[in-house]
C-alpha cells in the first residue's frame, strides 16, 4: 500500500561558491561581520603599523619628521584610511551593541534600522576624516 499522505524528507546539500555569493545578508548580519572584521583589521594593525609609528614618533625629532614624510605617500594614506574606517565602524557597532545589550531595540524592524545607521554613521564620519586626511581642508 502507497502512503500518499506522508511527505518526503527534505534533503540538505552543500552550498556551492555561486550560491554563498548571492546570499544576501540583513543589514544587522552585515554590520556583525564588518564589526569583526574591523576588529581583526585593528587588532592585528596595533602590532604591526601602528605601535612601531608610535615609538618612531616619540624616539627623536628625526622620526617624527621621517614619518610625517611617509605619511605623504598616497598608499599610507589609503592605509591610513581603511584603520580609520576600521576604528569609527568598531567604535560605532560597539555602541549599538551596547544598547541591544541594555535590551533596547531588540525587535526586528529597531534592530535593522540601528544596523543601517551604525553602517552610515561610520561611512560619513570615514569621508570626513578621508578629505582631511587626503587635504581637502
Amino acid at each position: 500500500m502507497a502512503e500518499s499522505g506522508v511527505k518526503p524528507r527534505k534533503t540538505f546539500r552543500n552550498i556551492s561558491v555561486p550560491q554563498i555569493l548571492s546570499y544576501r545578508l540583513p543589514p544587522a548580519g552585515q554590520i556583525s561581520i564588518l564589526h569583526r572584521i574591523s576588529g581583526a583589521i585593528l587588532f592585528l594593525a596595533l602590532p604591526i603599523i601602528i605601535l612601531p609609528l608610535f615609538a618612531m614618533s616619540f624616539v627623536s625629532q628625526a622620526g617624527f619628521d621621517a614619518i610625517a614624510v611617509i605619511s605623504d605617500m598616497v598608499i599610507v594614506k589609503l592605509i591610513l584610511l581603511v584603520l580609520i574606517w576600521g576604528y569609527l565602524h568598531h567604535f560605532c557597532a560597539g555602541i549599538r551593541y551596547l544598547v541591544l545589550d541594555l535590551h533596547i531595540g531588540l525587535d526586528k524592524v529597531s534592530a535593522q534600522r540601528s544596523a543601517r545607521v551604525v553602517l552610515g554613521v561610520s561611512l560619513a564620519l570615514t569621508l570626513v576624516f578621508g578629505l582631511k586626511l587626503f587635504g581637502a581642508w
